[in-house]
């Protein structure tokens, strides 16, 4: 098993999802970026006009000795809402869609068995339409959205959407402060 390994996720605003993930432990970096669309390296601008098929994600690098990968898909599951189509909150296209980037069938399957209990739970109101897929095309976002929050916590978009996120889910014991 390696050291180190790759989890890619889109559940909104890259924003949000770096945030918390930069909370977990066993989780050495989040990265922003673009993936799953149909052109090499695009911009935030090309993204934000739902036209190149990319989502906003977050790369996380962890150590799987540290935190599992189905420990991510669980703080995956409630750090957004997986059952709204192409949107998180005011956040709407297919550049925000809830998606699982897989980087080896071993994440795959456990992807789709944590869809399956995620779903049956009964923790959502409605399906879970989640994408399960095998990462591709993805690069990094712009420097200026790296480490976003952290960097930004006074900005609207942060005190109102990111960090009732991060109060919520700091409160459920499933990120650190």
């Amino acid at each position: 098993m390696n050291d180190i390994q790759l989890a890619t996720f889109g559940g909104g605003c890259f924003w949000c999802i770096e945030a918390i993930f930069q909370r977990v432990e066993g989780v050495l970096a989040v990265n922003p970026g673009y993936a799953g669309g149909d052109i090499k390296n695009p911009t935030y601008k090309e993204v934000c006009s739902g036209s190149t098929g990319h989502a906003e994600v977050a790369r996380i690098e962890f150590e799987p000795q540290k935190v599992s990968f189905e420990q991510l898909l669980n703080v995956f599951w409630q750090a957004h809402d997986p059952t709204t189509l192409n949107r998180q909150g005011n956040d709407v296209g297919t550049q925000y869609r809830s998606v699982i980037f897989y980087h080896s069938d071993e994440q795959k399957n456990a992807a789709e068995r944590s869809k399956k209990s995620a779903d049956s739970s009964g923790y959502w109101p409605h399906p879970i339409v989640t994408e399960i897929t095998e990462l591709n095309n993805y690069s990094d976002a712009e420097d200026y959205h790296h480490n976003y929050y952290n960097d930004n916590s006074n900005q609207p978009y942060c005190i109102f959407v990111i960090k009732p996120k991060l109060d919520k889910l700091e409160k459920e014991g499933i990120i650190n402060k």
